[in-house]
């Protein structure tokens, strides 16, 4: 009964969306993909012989890249395991393709009774991981019916999401006792999920994976090999401008155009947020009479020698982050708070963000608790902090390096959730870990 209530519940709510799915499909690309795998659950099913198989979910490109390091730990202990990963944006899928191509990838199945279902047959999985936080009922309903575990790990709950989902506590906490593990990354979001009517001894602080993962070597291979790609010469200053959202981009040209007049071998490297954004950047770009290169026209022998190089790539931002010697990570002068400044500080870049960072509030504090995190407010700002960065090389070192310390101080996340997995790794999917709700 409770399963074709919300399947009510969702039909009303894609009906009352349907025209603006259209509008996106025609006009951005989305939601044209896998919609037998989205409605139905017709995903790839569980490898042939397969002992071990695990389910993991990642809603978009940032939980797609927190798997990696924990993939690899599960494999250290358990190399028989296969892995199916599930996503639910255009931009996740197209690099869970590409980041793990040597494992199941698919779309999600949408919430309905029937797609999950149908998800669940196919997968079979002893065990589902959910990145961050994905509270879908069907989901986590099914999982013991189909003898699956199933776990929240890098388990996250802001503010915001924590008191909109205690106006509905009496779904909301049922829903959580039927996890079998809430893996959160700090003491702020174990004790939310507690609040919410999660048992307490499923709940766990593990930190954060996103600290790990990361290796902090400006030389690594790739990051080289875009910076001969990117025409970048041994007395240039790179700024990357990181996952930059709509409305940002005026503001880090113009405060580009402000902080080259003081610093000729300035260089940008401007890196949108999201794909169906690419095409628009260049197009404002060129609007403004700017001379910059696209990193989809760069090839081993067609190198760029512009002071603006747009990185129209899924992907790769984690490489590219290893050449800035100054960020600026976007998503944080709007209302989208924020996006992931662990990667550059981690390269022991001078880091600056805007004021809207909610998503990575607990980042954030750490990183400005060691004076190693600037916040801006406009392009001045935005202009003065390139220019002190650029102009005084010791402040810079000073500021990367104590990002770097940061990020170095807080991993061993990963090893941490490899640990507390271990007893739904390890037994039987028959034997319930969770206590009985």
């Amino acid at each position: 009964m409770i399963s074709w209530l919300l399947n009510i519940v969702y039909l009303t709510l894609v009906t009352a969306a349907f025209p603006f799915l259209m509008w996106s499909a025609i006009t951005k690309g989305k939601y044209r993909e896998g919609f037998s795998e989205k409605f139905l659950g017709k995903v790839p099913s569980r490898p042939v012989g397969s002992s071990q198989h695990l389910w993991l979910h990642a809603v978009s490109v940032g939980e797609v890249n927190l798997l990696a390091p924990l993939i690899q730990a599960i494999r250290g202990e358990h190399p028989a395991a296969t892995f199916h990963i599930t996503t639910t944006t255009k931009a996740g899928y197209d690099l869970a393709k590409t980041k793990y191509a040597d494992h199941t990838v698919s779309y999600a199945p949408l919430d309905f009774s029937w797609a999950v279902a149908s998800a669940y047959q196919r997968i079979r999985p002893d065990a589902v991981l959910l990145a961050e936080l994905e509270l879908w009922p069907n989901v986590i309903r099914f999982a013991q019916r189909y003898d699956a575990h199933i776990a929240i790990v890098n388990g996250r709950l802001s503010a915001k999401s924590h008191h909109g989902y205690r106006r509905i506590r009496w779904l909301v906490g049922p829903l959580l006792r039927k996890l079998d593990l809430i893996l959160a990354q700090d003491e702020t979001y174990a004790a939310r999920f507690r609040d919410l009517g999660a048992h307490a001894n499923t709940v766990q602080v593990t930190g954060s994976i996103k600290f790990d993962g990361i290796t902090p070597n400006r030389n690594n291979p790739q990051s080289l090999a875009f910076g001969d790609l990117a025409g970048i010469q041994t007395d240039d200053l790179v700024w990357l401008a990181g996952s930059t959202q709509t409305g940002e981009e005026p503001i880090v040209l113009a405060a580009y155009h402000q902080a080259r007049q003081r610093i000729p071998n300035l260089k940008l490297l401007l890196v949108p947020r999201h794909p169906h954004r690419f095409d628009e950047v260049a197009l404002y770009l060129e609007a403004q009479g700017e001379t910059f290169a696209r990193r989809s026209q760069l090839t081993k022998s067609l190198t760029a020698n512009h002071p603006i190089l747009l990185i129209d790539s899924v992907g790769e931002l984690s490489a590219w982050w290893g050449l800035a010697d100054i960020a600026f990570v976007g998503g944080s002068l709007g209302n989208r708070g924020g996006q992931n400044m662990i990667e550059p500080a981690a390269y022991g870049a001078a880091v600056a963000v805007g004021p809207n960072t909610w998503n990575f509030k607990d980042v954030v504090e750490r990183l400005r608790a060691a004076e190693a995190l600037t916040v801006i407010h406009d392009a001045e700002s935005l202009a003065h902090f390139v220019i002190q960065a650029a102009s005084d090389s010791s402040w810079r070192y000073i500021q990367g390096q104590r990002a770097k310390d940061v990020v170095l101080e807080q991993q061993g996340a990963t090893a941490r959730t490899v640990d507390a997995l271990r007893p739904l790794l390890e037994q039987p999917t028959i034997v319930k870990f969770r206590s009985a709700a």
